[in-house]
């Protein structure tokens, strides 16, 4: 081919796309750079947990010092206020007698006695065998008698009275009213007996001033122990009278 003339055909460049290629081969760190990173992952990781932990355990410590500081609040105000009440409860007036031979007095009154060691009367008065009320409130009172009822059929009344200078006469609080009559068996008996007990109570207003006693009429036959006849009365409310 002469050198003025012209190829008519273009050049073709092949490619073998199943060629090899070989890569080439990147930097790798050494083995203990690896280690040590994962070391120090392991500590931060121990750390936190750390201060998880403590974290609880401050706020848990916390909240106990707080209910216990509550607590002693709570206590000392709750003993400041149980204290003077205590103290309040330790004065109220309160007695209780025991009967007295011969038992039966005038106007049917009912005897009793104040010196004996089972007795007691503390911020009440006793006069001519009665009880005097010193402080005004609401009184839980009562009575018990011990009867023997085998002699004969009779109605017998236990009363609880009042006495004030506000009226001209005794003012009744309780009453017990019984018909008793003693019936014979057939056992041979050397002394008849039928023993009965009447007991009174209740709640009432009393006055500084007042006087409480208790009479029995148509009397039967009296037990011999003193200690079967009581009379007695414990304040429960003190102050003037309760509206409602």
């Amino acid at each position: 081919m002469a050198e003025g003339d012209v190829d008519p055909y273009p050049k073709v460049f092949v490619i073998d796309s199943q060629a090899n290629y070989v890569s080439m081969p990147g930097e790798k760190r050494p083995r203990w750079v690896r280690s040590g990173q994962k070391f120090i992952l392991l500590l931060v990781g121990l750390a936190l947990l750390g201060l998880v932990v403590e974290g609880c355990f401050i706020y848990s410590l916390y909240k106990k010092t707080e209910g216990g500081t509550i607590l002693s609040q709570v206590g000392s105000k709750d003993s400041n206020e149980i204290r003077p009440h205590l103290e309040d409860i330790q004065q109220r007036p309160f007695a209780q007698l025991i009967g007295s031979a011969p038992y039966i007095g005038e106007n049917n009154e009912v005897q009793w006695e104040d010196k004996n060691g089972e007795t007691v009367t503390h911020n009440m008065g006793f006069e001519k065998g009665r009880l005097m009320v010193k402080e005004e409130g609401y009184y839980y009172i009562y009575s018990k008698v011990t009867l023997n009822v085998a002699e004969e059929c009779m109605l017998i009344q236990h009363k609880f009275m009042k006495a004030t200078s506000a009226y001209g006469k005794d003012i009744e609080l309780l009453k017990s009213k019984s018909y008793r009559c003693f019936k014979p068996t057939r056992s041979p008996i050397t002394h008849k007996e039928d023993i009965r007990n009447s007991f009174l109570a209740g709640i009432f207003y009393l006055q500084s001033g007042n006087t409480i006693f208790v009479t029995l009429e148509n009397s039967p036959t009296m037990s011999p122990k003193r200690t079967e006849y009581l009379m007695g009365a414990f304040m429960i409310y003190k102050g003037g009278t309760l509206q409602e």
